[in-house]
Order: structure tokens, then sequence, then C-alpha cells
């Protein structure tokens, strides 16, 4: 029995694979996703504001955003935590990627012209599950909101 568990746990892990660009938009489309749903009110300004930022961050077609945007809305529909989404954008965006995406969220909570405080806890979660700092989070929004005005 004890060797058995030595075994289990000299066991080499098993090969965590990078995610591909298709699986990092939408996890990241899904982080956007899970931000127009926190206030109870998935408002059709926000979904719209999702397909033109995962049109704009993934260099895609509106056609592909759309479905990214259906993919990306399944999983949130059956994602347990923000990390599951979370952990592949961090293996895959840089520090300057992951500062442009929590712009993208940010505009996305402004679409309806108003941030709930519901909305800035959840981004503020979003930032610090990307490992970006408190000016980082500041500096997005207001790039969203020159953007937006």
């Amino acid at each position: 029995m004890i060797e058995s568990l030595k075994k289990l746990f000299s066991a080499p892990e098993t090969e965590h694979h990078k995610p591909s660009a298709r699986d990092m938009a939408i996890a990241a489309t899904a982080l956007m996703v899970q931000l127009s749903r926190v206030d109870n009110d998935e408002d059709e300004r926000e979904l719209q504001a999702i397909v033109d930022c995962a049109t704009k961050i993934n260099h895609v077609t509106r056609d592909e955003a759309e479905e990214i945007l259906n993919h990306a809305l399944n999983q949130a529909d059956h994602a347990t935590s923000l990390y599951e989404f979370t952990e592949q954008i961090n293996e895959y965006l840089d520090q300057e990627g992951k500062e442009s995406l929590l712009e993208s969220i940010w505009r996305v909570a402004l679409a309806d012209d108003r941030v709930d405080k519901y909305e800035e806890h959840l981004i503020r979660r979003i930032a610090d599950l990307l490992h970006l700092n408190h000016r980082e989070f500041i500096l997005a929004r207001h790039r969203a909101e020159s953007e937006s005005s």
C-alpha cells in the first residue's frame, strides 16, 4: 500500500496544455458574459459590446465573434468560478494583453450607461485574478470611459 502511494505521489504530472487562441477567446468572452449577468439585467447593449470587444480583441469577423459569444454563454452557464477562465487567460496573455482585456470588460460594464456596485466588484475580482494591480484597474476604467464618451 505504501509503495503504491509513493508511486502515485512521485508520478510525473500530466502535461498541461497551453490554451489555444480560440480557448482564450472563449474564456475572455465568458468573463464578459459573467459581468453582463452580475446585476441580473443582461442588457442587449452589453451583449453587443461583448461582440464588439470580441471582434476587436480576437481580430475576428462579427459572425465569428457571435459564435465565440454563443460558446462563452454556454461556458458561463456551467462555470463554477471565474478562476477556470482567468487561469487560461493568465497562461495565454502577457501583461499588456490582460490590461487590454480588462479595458474591454469595463466597456461591457459601461455599455448600459451605468456601472453598479456588483459590476465594479466583479471587475475588481477579475483584475485580481489576472494579477493586475489597482493602478492598472483604474487606468483600464479611464481608457474605457474616455472611449465611450
